[in-house]
């Protein structure tokens, strides 16, 4: 089953691209942006890691870090944007696992990420996970994800694509509607930072349509949207 990470993070914004990171790397995640939450947050949800940001409303990091600590084996990545709090989370026994000091590069998070989860009992880096099936299958295009072994198939037809097809499908299919620039799927499916156009995603979109249609005709998943990007919707 895929990983759960919990984000409590109280930006909007760096929590939603901390969720589409994780997302597009194979695991899953969820947001809770209130300190006096995170503790429930973590008994209802279970997740296999918490991103914790220091600073929080209503409840420090730094006091949810050292309760979770005292009460069950989960790792804790702090997220810190003040340097004079760094000496403070090495010294305390919080029994945090890493400390991330902002701003940070979202695909430096998701290498530590994995990283720890490695480190965690029975962890895996965070690359495995179980198919993503569509519901009403009789309905509408079934489209299943598997992360851990990165294959797709759509109606029950196997589809062969790329690294970075794969990433691109994945990373639509986490959040279906919802529309996507090219430049924000740029950031998303490329992890070493070349120098590529906006276009260049056209190409990989035609070329994953073209894929998913030959699986199974007359399906469409991928949709255009003019002058924006793109976004996954099933028929």
């Amino acid at each position: 089953m895929s990983q759960h990470i919990l984000i409590a993070e109280d930006e909007p914004k760096i929590a939603a691209l901390l969720q589409d990171y994780l997302v597009a790397a194979g695991m899953t995640a969820s947001i809770v942006d209130d300190g006096a939450a995170v503790i429930a947050a973590v008994a209802e949800r279970a997740p296999d890691l918490l991103l914790l940001d220091v600073m929080l409303p209503n409840r420090d990091g730094m006091s949810l870090c050292r309760e979770l600590h005292a009460t069950r084996s989960l790792p804790i990545i702090m997220l810190t944007a003040r340097v004079e709090e760094i000496d403070r989370l090495l010294g305390l026994e919080l029994g945090a696992d890493d400390y991330i000091c902002k701003p940070f590069s979202p695909r430096e998070v998701v290498a530590r990420v994995k990283a720890v989860l490695r480190r965690a009992p029975g962890g895996d880096g965070g690359d495995g996970g179980t198919a993503v099936t569509t519901p009403d299958a009789a309905a509408r295009a079934c489209l299943a994800i598997d992360p851990a072994r990165m294959r797709v198939s759509v109606d029950g037809q196997r589809v062969e694509l790329t690294r970075v097809e794969f990433q691109l499908l994945a990373t639509l299919a986490a959040h279906p509607g919802r529309v996507y620039r090219r430049d924000e799927l740029l950031d998303l499916i490329y992890d070493d930072f070349r120098d590529v156009s906006d276009r260049t995603i056209d190409s990989h979109v035609k070329n994953v349509r073209r894929k998913l249609e030959q699986a199974a005709p007359g399906r469409t998943l991928i949709h255009s949207v003019y002058g924006v990007g793109y976004k996954l919707e099933y028929d």
